[in-house]
């Protein structure tokens, strides 16, 4: 067992000023609603040191603005992926496309990431498939999120110049038509009358190109499925995040364009994910 003499650091009390910092912006994060204060308030203190600045930022926290914005970063399957103001912040739920495309996935597979934003699905695909050598490319058409994706892919050691900015399959390189294994996607899927009823967070602070799926949630679907066939290699597979409202029409869609759908559900992470096939052999076990 280690031990420490009593004047060392890791024997002497903690800060009290600093403890009672913390303390007061626990209360006043929670006093604003904000259901993990302690965690928040822990992320601040840890991300800055200067007073002045973390005073600041609790401030803008307590205005409503999202952590993930202040800090710089969102948490992701264990990843920090660059967020900045405006850029949609990655939720937990879009893990189920990670699993659902690792499913697919052979050494050297090309993987495409349309409506990417900061690239979080990307970035965790080659973390946790480091020797797969996957080909990876990605697009959005928000400038400012591709600056995130770009940041975070080099910090999983995926070259950031193939993060494009570009509508759909116009940020994909005209080489990889009818070449494609994957193509993956959390295409905005909300409603446009149902912006309104989103958390602020999200209804105030990120782009609405990230949030407005149209009239019933799917236009951005319906443009990638028109075009993915032409873009799959044999087999290949198109993997959309959805809600299990929007999941049969998605399945419909998929059908009336020459794909194999199913619906996967990661109920941990409260995810919902379509999955279509183009004609072949089967590249994913069936669930």
């Amino acid at each position: 067992m280690t031990t420490h003499d009593p004047g060392t650091p890791a024997n002497r009390p903690p800060d009290r000023e600093a403890t009672a910092a913390f303390a007061a912006d626990v209360l006043r994060l929670r006093g604003a609603g904000c259901v993990y204060a302690e965690d928040e308030a822990a992320l601040i203190h840890a991300e800055f040191a200067d007073a002045d600045r973390r005073e600041a930022i609790v401030v803008r926290r307590i205005a409503g603005e999202p952590l993930e914005h202040l800090l710089g970063w969102a948490e992701f399957r264990g990843l920090r992926v660059a967020v900045a103001p405006g850029v949609f912040v990655p939720r937990a739920r879009s893990g189920v496309l990670v699993d659902a495309v690792a499913t697919a996935l052979r050494p050297g597979a090309i993987v495409v990431e349309l409506c990417c934003g900061a690239g979080a699905v990307s970035a965790a695909l080659a973390a946790e498939h480091p020797g797969a050598s996957l080909q990876l490319h990605l697009g959005d058409l928000d400038a400012a999120a591709i600056a995130c994706a770009r940041r975070t892919l080099a910090g999983v050691g995926v070259d950031p110049s193939r993060a494009r900015v570009g509508d759909l399959f116009g940020a994909v390189p005209a080489a990889l038509r009818g070449r494609i294994d994957v193509v993956v996607a959390n295409a905005p899927y909300v409603p446009t009358a149902e912006i309104a009823l989103m958390p602020s967070e999200a209804r105030d602070h990120e782009a609405p190109i990230a949030l407005d799926g149209g009239g019933d949630g799917l236009d951005l679907h319906r443009r990638i499925l028109s075009e993915a066939p032409s873009w799959l290699a044999p087999h290949g597979i198109v993997v959309l995040e959805t809600s299990p409202r929007q999941a049969p029409t998605d399945l419909a869609l998929m059908h009336a364009v020459g794909l194999v759908g199913r619906v996967v559900r990661d109920d941990d992470v409260e995810g919902t994910a379509v999955i279509g096939e183009s004609s072949g052999a089967p590249t994913i076990a069936p669930s």
